[in-house]
């Protein structure tokens, strides 16, 4: 299995990622421990290029860790037909232990390697590198867990076994509570409704506040992070019920497949898309009294809320159009 040749692109690219953040990190403690820009020493000036160049490299590298979590679910979805009982993404994560900490962990990764962009975008802006420690920092507590993650995913497709009988999405995103995600599913449909528009809307709304009066950063942050645990959950527990037309149906990863129209893709990108750059207003506030930040990081910031609000209301729109138009309907809700 590691042959297949989106297999062996996705964990050679993760070995590279690995490798350059190991590589960052090496220098990310010199920087943690010797940076001084008034220095005019042979190291500062050595450590002042390579930080350059590892922050470029490392912005081209994290932008594909972004994209390697869609990937890693695209490749797995597609290998699904390869083992009995599997029906989508859900079985074949589900063939060896190693299937569903890899996702979750790649998940992880992918919000931290967020926030750090945001950060090293932030810090580019500064004449003085104002952020520097402080991403490398980031980096520093990224870099084990990018490791863990590689050695999980190669653990993973190491040990697919076709002759292995998984059980299929119906059977570990059913209603009855024998785990975490049986657990989410058997959720009552009203009060999740109740919830999940409450939460989506005060985060648009804290986002759009936010934006015209620069007030309420760490709040707005706190309730992406929220918006993003809610709307995982309202996906399992009924959205997804609308989009199959079915009680019983509350895998979170057939939205992916084409008979729904790959409605998961749009979803899952908005969701993601907005919970980190609500967060990273959250992170940037700290910083708004640097001096060489005064001028550039209100902008920075009310950019990042406003794109967070406009992606958490494209997950509303798309997530709520088949609740409001679909002929399914639950039975007393």
């Amino acid at each position: 299995m590691l042959f297949h040749p989106a297999v062996l692109s996705l964990y050679l690219f993760s070995i590279l990622i690995s490798l350059m953040v190991l590589y960052a990190a090496f220098y990310g403690v010199q920087i943690l421990m010797r940076w001084n820009l008034q220095s005019g020493s042979e190291l500062q000036l050595s450590l002042e290029k390579k930080t350059y160049l590892i922050s470029t490299l490392l912005t081209y590298l994290f932008s594909f860790q972004l994209i390697s979590l869609f990937s890693f679910t695209h490749t797995v979805e597609h290998l699904h037909p390869l083992f009995v009982g599997a029906m989508c993404a859900a079985g074949t994560l589900y063939v060896n232990a190693y299937g569903y900490p890899a996702l979750l962990l790649k998940l992880f990764n992918f919000l931290l390697a967020g926030l750090w962009l945001i950060l090293n975008y932030t810090d580019n802006r500064g004449y003085d590198y104002p952020l520097i420690k402080k991403k490398y920092l980031l980096l520093l507590l990224l870099a084990p867990f990018l490791w863990i993650e590689t050695i999980l995913q190669m653990s993973f497709f190491l040990d697919l076994k076709p002759d292995v009988i998984t059980s299929c999405c119906g059977t570990l995103f059913s209603t009855d509570p024998s785990s975490v995600a049986s657990e989410i599913a058997s959720l009552p449909s009203l009060p999740m409704k109740w919830i999940f528009y409450l939460v989506l809307f005060s985060t648009v709304g804290l986002g759009l506040f936010f934006y015209r009066r620069e007030k309420g950063g760490y709040l707005f942050a706190v309730m992406s992070g929220l918006s993003l645990l809610v709307s995982m959950a309202s996906l399992i527990s009924f959205i997804s019920l609308y989009f199959y037309e079915l009680p019983t149906h509350h895998c979170p990863f057939c939205l992916l497949k084409k008979e729904y129209g790959y409605a998961g893709y749009p979803l899952y990108i908005a969701l993601l898309g907005g919970a980190i750059t609500g967060m990273g207003v959250g992170v940037l506030m700290p910083f708004r009294k640097i001096v060489s930040l005064k001028e550039i990081l209100p902008s920075i910031q009310k950019r990042a809320a406003l794109i967070s609000a406009i992606l958490y209301l494209i997950f509303l729109i798309v997530a709520t159009y088949p609740v409001l138009f679909s002929t399914f309907r639950l039975e007393g809700y």
